[in-house]
């Protein structure tokens, strides 16, 4: 029988930075979204999207509708957004 490697990295998948899971979720909530929305198109775990939910807000590029549970990018969000991706372009 053969041995098997728990410390393979075949099936790892590379870990998202902080920055590019803000991204993701501004871009998601850019129509507007629920958090279930938010944790299964960016790829989170509840726990982490609260973290980050928390942290947009508090930078203020997120906002929350309908009783906190319909989030929101803002002016600011669709900004820093907009220079995030005419970064990613130029080369």
């Amino acid at each position: 029988m053969a041995d098997i490697n728990t410390n393979s990295t075949i099936n790892k998948k590379p870990r998202k930075s902080k920055k590019d899971i803000s991204v993701a979720i501004l871009t998601i909530t850019k129509g507007g979204a629920n958090k279930t929305r938010i944790v299964y198109k960016a790829n989170l775990d509840f726990i982490m999207a609260d973290n980050y939910l928390d942290l947009l807000q508090q930078n203020g590029l997120l906002e929350t509708a309908h009783n906190s549970t319909y989030y929101q990018i803002t002016k600011k969000g669709r900004d820093y957004l907009d220079k995030i991706q005419d970064t990613n372009t130029e080369v």
